[in-house]
């Protein structure tokens, strides 16, 4: 009896203000049937996407390995690529961060928003994560810090650092891969965004100065603008488009035409960030190998640990398949961007907090590429339903 009450479903936010069963036309019925894909079908769906989606880890190690050889073996494109900032970020991986957020934030359906907050259910579902998020994750990460570089206070430096950034875009792409639930992956992401611009430089000073009594200075301002910016712009140009579209076409013609154009150059610009970014500091890579193998051991283990336990716990306290998965991925990834920004303008862009912190998109894109993999199965072989 216990356990058919733990696993009483909790519903996605689209649907925690049902009330009854209420008329529907043909779109909204093909809507619902293509967002509500059962667990056991997401294999296949899976091996449904499209050639970018499909073999999204193949172009991922071709763009790290392309951005690798142009800094070693192309010496002028590091500085080249540094020249311009952009809210302590160089402008190439600032427009890669756009392009890739635009697109996925435009399927969010904000019009119906405010119905979400009028639930229970959802307030749950959000103290849950930011007890994850921003007192469970950091506090691992701090102490695998400690257990993996006791004797590295630079290379912990950077390390704190990714564990503090919570992510707010690469998490959209990892929940859309996996089947979560956009809308309310979204919300999150508003979440933590705010929480990001008032938490992120106290608690480094806590972390780094109070806790580990390292001498350290953040600059708080860059970590605000940082995530204002590259959060701030697209969801705005989002919303504007979302908005205008929807009045002057039809929701049809937004959902089957514009969505499905503009969908691909979300991993298009995932893909370009990645390159620029390891072309910009695919030297220090290669070179410090021994440091790189050293950060990347404690990033798998969080990455890998931090997964699993909030899927679980998800699991137990008897949530659905999308709200578990968009759980655990928002747990799980973190804004290497926003890290590597407050690194290189604290430490200097060739300091090892930079080379930790960039060594976290490394390990990251292929481990949380294959925790899609992996929750889909997880899903399948329990029969996990909404």
């Amino acid at each position: 009896m216990a356990s058919s009450e733990a696993h009483t479903r909790l519903k996605s936010p689209s649907n925690l203000t049902d009330k009854g069963p209420e008329p529907t036309n043909d779109v909204e019925k093909q809507e619902t049937s293509e967002s509500l894909t059962r667990p056991q079908d997401k294999q296949s769906a899976f091996k449904n996407l499209g050639i970018l989606d499909r073999f999204l880890a193949l172009w991922i190690f071709l763009a790290m390995a392309i951005g690798i050889i142009l800094g070693n073996f192309v010496p002028s494109t590091g500085p080249a690529l540094q020249k311009g900032k952009f809210v302590g970020v160089s402008v190439p991986i600032a427009v890669g961060l756009l392009v890739m957020m635009y697109p996925i934030l435009c399927k969010v359906r904000y019009e119906s928003l405010h119905h979400v907050f009028r639930a229970r259910g959802i307030w749950i579902q959000i103290g849950f994560s930011v007890v994850v998020n921003w007192i469970i994750a950091p506090f691992f990460m701090l102490a695998l810090a400690w257990a993996f570089l006791p004797d590295e206070p630079e290379l912990r430096q950077g390390l704190i650092l990714v564990g503090l950034a919570r992510c707010i875009a690469m998490v959209l792409i990892w929940t859309g891969l996996a089947g979560g639930d956009n809308e309310y992956c979204a919300i999150l992401v508003a979440i933590n965004s705010l929480l990001q611009m008032i938490l992120f430089a106290p608690m480094g000073v806590f972390f780094i100065q109070v806790i580990s009594g390292d001498s350290i200075t953040f600059e708080y301002d860059t970590a605000a603008k940082s995530v204002a910016v590259f959060l701030g712009i697209p969801l705005g140009a989002a919303i504007l488009t979302r908005f205008i579209l929807l009045w002057t076409t039809s929701a049809r013609w937004y959902d089957k035409v514009f969505l499905k154009w503009i969908s691909p150059w979300s991993l298009i610009g995932l893909l370009f960030t990645i390159l620029v970014l390891f072309a910009s500091q695919g030297r220090q890579v290669v070179h410090q190998i021994v440091s790189v193998v050293r950060v990347a051991a404690p990033l798998i283990v969080y990455f890998a640990v931090i997964f699993f336990a909030t899927l679980f716990i998800a699991y137990r306290m008897g949530f659905g398949y999308k709200l578990a998965a968009t759980q655990s991925f928002t747990a799980a990834s973190n804004n290497f961007e926003l890290a590597i920004a407050v690194a290189v303008a604290t430490f200097g862009e060739n300091s090892n907090q930079a080379l930790a912190a960039t060594v976290g998109p490394l390990i990251e894109v292929p481990v949380l590429l294959g925790l899609v993999y992996a929750v889909r199965l997880v899903a399948s072989r329990l029969g996990w339903e909404d």
